[in-house]
């Protein structure tokens, strides 16, 4: 008997060890690395790659409006506008206002989602065939050189402008020739589905777009909420104006938008630790993470010091995440830890193997990184270091839009 009771000991005790080492394994799983499941993907155009060229903001805009017309049913995912037709007419009008302000703006490659915007209203837009991103011979846009020449037309017109004299026009033709010689002419027309449209004709007929369905939205505490006014940042060089919400109506907006088919233009700072280059976006809580490892200092003995820094930062596998109020985010944007680093397009939601929600964005950096130039940005990443966001304001909640008056 006592055999017998010693065998069942045995075999519960390998038992409870079997159940403990599955339990370890089931843990390692949850840290081993970020796994998605999407809850809501709506369409997007193709990835795309703005090279060395600091025009995220057409990139990003262009591809939202493409999405909106294939919401509209007026095109498919194969759509794809000229970005190199909008960056031309925002050169020239940014370089005209430059000289009338003796060369106090940022007359540099930058831009903001509402350029894109005023562009398809003001000059329409034609398909990326008629005005190709890259030159005959190119493999890779590369802006460095067009603006090293344009940075030196531009610096000369800041003095001549400073001096109080006759401006000649001149100028202008210059700057136009530039731009031509590097980006290429405009074209006056565009042929879509047979028809011949103009290019202002081509938004409103070819594409089904209304300018004004597009309004900016934004989070600050320095301007009064559900009021309008221009984010003081160097590439909003128009000073457009943005609707100025709290941050959790701004993420309701963000959410409502997917849900109902919508998405998202979005300007966040990218210059955090968290927004890696393998297709995260996270914002760490980097004291928990650290007392966490100090809890447990023997398995780091002999490690690489990188590993732990990963660790601490959540770059390989889902961690604890600080907790963003909106006086947080209002020191960001004050103290300029916070800026506006890069434009992309929210086009969708999901969650990683914890539960957490994620944004899915289009980028436009190639189809680079671990998930092809797509990232996900936490619902944290994205409610702390969101700059503003550019919507179709029928996707906007209608007790928010009423607050606003739109």
């Amino acid at each position: 008997m006592k055999t017998i009771k010693y065998l069942f000991a045995a075999v519960a005790l390998i038992c409870v060890t079997a159940m403990n080492v599955n339990a370890q394994e089931k843990a390692a799983d949850k840290r081993a690395g970020y796994e998605f499941t999407t809850v809501k993907a709506n369409p997007i155009s193709a990835i795309r790659n703005q090279g060395s060229s600091g025009t995220c903001w057409c990139f990003s805009t262009t591809s939202f409006l493409e999405s909106e017309a294939i919401r509209l049913g007026k095109a498919d995912t194969t759509l794809k506008l000229s970005t190199m037709y909008s960056i031309f007419y925002n050169y020239m009008e940014k370089m005209q206002k430059f000289v009338r302000l003796d060369g106090y703006l940022n007359n540099a490659e930058g831009g903001s989602f509402e350029d894109v915007i005023h562009t398809f209203e003001d000059y329409g837009v034609v398909q990326e065939q008629d005005m190709p991103d890259l030159q005959k011979g190119e493999t890779r846009i590369n802006f460095r050189e067009m603006s090293a020449i344009t940075a030196g037309l531009s610096e000369s017109m800041k003095k001549n402008a400073g001096k109080g004299g006759k401006i000649s026009q001149k100028y202008l033709d210059i700057y136009k020739n530039i731009l031509e010689t590097y980006i290429g002419k405009v074209p006056e027309s565009t042929t879509y589905r047979g028809v011949v449209y103009t290019p202002k004709d081509f938004v409103t007929k070819g594409l089904g777009l209304n300018m004004d369905d597009y309004v900016s939205l934004t989070s600050f505490t320095h301007h009064p909420f559900y009021t309008q006014f221009a984010i003081e940042v160097p590439d909003n060089w128009r000073w457009d104006l943005s609707y100025n919400i709290p941050i959790d109506e701004l993420m309701a907006v963000m959410f409502n938008a997917i849900e109902k088919g919508y998405t998202v233009a979005w300007g966040s700072d990218v210059s955090e630790v968290g927004f890696t280059r393998n297709g995260i976006a996270v914002v760490p809580d980097v004291e928990a993470n650290t007392k966490a490892i100090g809890s447990d200092q023997e398995r780091w003995v002999g490690k690489d010091p990188n590993a732990k820094m990963a660790e601490i930062n959540n770059l390989n596998h889902p961690g604890k995440e600080m907790v963003i109020t909106q006086e947080m985010r209002q020191e960001g944007y004050d103290n300029k830890t916070t800026t506006d680093d890069h434009g992309m397009q929210i086009f969708g939601i999901a969650t990683d193997q914890n539960g957490t929600k994620y944004f899915m964005v289009k980028n436009s950096w190639g189809k680079t990184g671990k998930y092809n130039g797509i990232w996900y940005a936490s619902e944290t990443f994205v409610k702390f270091k969101t700059m503003n966001i550019v919507v179709n304001k029928n996707s906007i909640p209608k007790e928010i839009r009423k607050k606003l008056g739109i």
